[in-house]
């Protein structure tokens, strides 16, 4: 019955069965079971952007009142097909002056650095990439990948106007990684471990629960990382062209394109996984292959929330953006992180059982909720107010009003 209950434990054991049967060595036989299973995972999140495309274009439609793709094929969903043979088919660019090696490997890399995040999301209760026991911290040090390529690609590029998208970018990323990174501290601290399914298996209560709030600001904070509205300033072309893949085109573009939709559901998987149980619900120890679904379906919610918001919202100033994370983001994850780890202390000291330390952390969160808001209420209301700009309205030439120009 494992055929059934959980049918990739089947095919994995089959296969290391039948390796082994042929005498190869052990050690071999685990390098290419690992190697088919990365290949696999990169292989379905490659094609998954296709889908994701078509369901950003589909939802777009939708809530800006307008229509989405709908002449290529059955409701439109064949439209993303020829929009890939067009970037497979275009022409290759390279400026001239850039470096090549580096100005060639950024795109490469910028794609890896969100593969290499799905080595360590759980996908059931047994089926994972790699179960390190610091997934947290893999985490951090992969997503800095990103941040790294899209310096090369704007410093490579020979492109003054490249080079200041690419500063302007990684000061977005780099500004908003401190308050993911601190907020992915709290299910540490509920757990205990650092292990990504160590989190997932100890979310007998989702973690949003008890802290919504580090939820609210890893989702806030993945936005701006993913660089989508109403934090899409790398694509305010109306300020800097197209950002620091303007000197880009074809298939070199094609994977910044691809990096972009797949670390959006990146995130959102993510935010399913730390904060509302990954593969955990009913019939999971009978049927692991039902955390799957579990999974999924958590998943594409959240990333159906990164498309509202995406297309709901206006893009915001630069100046407002940083703002908002320095002066709002930090200051709160930091305390929110404080707080957490000596309330989670007292109450595991205490003995404190479960729906106890569920309600004490709640209402932790809601007080630190109301705080920040009535200090940024505070802070607003204390502004100088700007004096209203005189009503200046044009007069006609000739009117009472007005001297004449006419010679007496």
């Amino acid at each position: 019955m494992l055929f059934i209950s959980d049918p990739v434990m089947f095919i994995a054991n089959w296969l290391q069965s039948f390796l082994l049967g042929w005498g190869l060595p052990k050690e071999l036989v685990v390098a290419i079971l690992s190697f088919i299973g990365s290949s696999m995972i990169a292989v379905v999140m490659l094609c998954l952007v296709v889908a994701l495309i078509i369901m950003e274009r589909k939802l777009g439609g939708r809530f800006q009142g307008r229509f989405g793709p709908n002449r290529v094929g059955p409701y439109g969903l064949l439209q993303t097909i020829p929009d890939m043979i067009k970037i497979f088919t275009k022409e290759y660019i390279t400026p001239q002056g850039a470096d090549i090696i580096i100005y060639n490997l950024a795109p490469i890399l910028i794609t890896s650095a969100v593969l290499l995040i799905w080595a360590v999301v759980p996908y059931t209760s047994s089926v994972v990439g790699a179960d390190v026991n610091v997934g947290v911290l893999y985490l951090i040090a992969v997503g800095s990948f990103g941040t790294l390529a899209i310096l090369m690609a704007g410093w490579s590029s020979n492109n003054k106007y490249a080079l200041m998208g690419a500063f302007r970018t990684v000061a977005q990323m780099i500004s908003y990684e401190v308050p993911m990174v601190l907020v992915l501290l709290i299910p540490v601290i509920f757990t205990g471990s650092m292990g990504i399914n160590d989190i997932v298996k100890a979310q007998t209560v989702w973690f949003i629960l008890l802290s919504p709030l580090s939820a609210l600001i890893f989702f806030i904070a993945a936005q701006a990382e993913v660089a989508r509205a109403p934090f899409d300033l790398l694509e305010a072309e109306s300020e800097i062209v197209a950002g620091f893949h303007i000197e880009y085109s074809g298939l070199k573009f094609g994977f910044f394109y691809v990096a972009e939709f797949l670390h959006s559901f990146t995130m959102s998987a993510l935010v399913a996984t730390l904060f509302l149980g990954g593969w955990q619900g009913p019939w999971v120890e009978a049927f692991p292959v039902l955390g799957f679904f579990y999974f999924s379906i958590k998943a594409f919610i959240v990333y159906f929330l990164v498309l509202w918001v995406r297309f709901s919202l206006p893009r915001v100033r630069i100046d407002q953006m940083m703002d908002f994370c320095w002066k709002a983001l930090i200051p709160v994850s930091l305390t929110l992180v404080m707080v957490t780890a000596i309330v989670q202390k007292l109450l595991v000291g205490a003995g404190a059982a479960l729906p106890i330390q569920v309600a004490v952390h709640l209402m932790v969160n809601i007080a630190i909720t109301w705080i920040t808001v009535q200090i940024m209420l505070a802070k607003q209301a204390r502004k100088p107010r700007r004096k209203p700009v005189a009503d200046i309205r044009p007069v006609a030439v000739g009117s009472p009003s007005t001297p004449s120009t006419k010679s007496v």
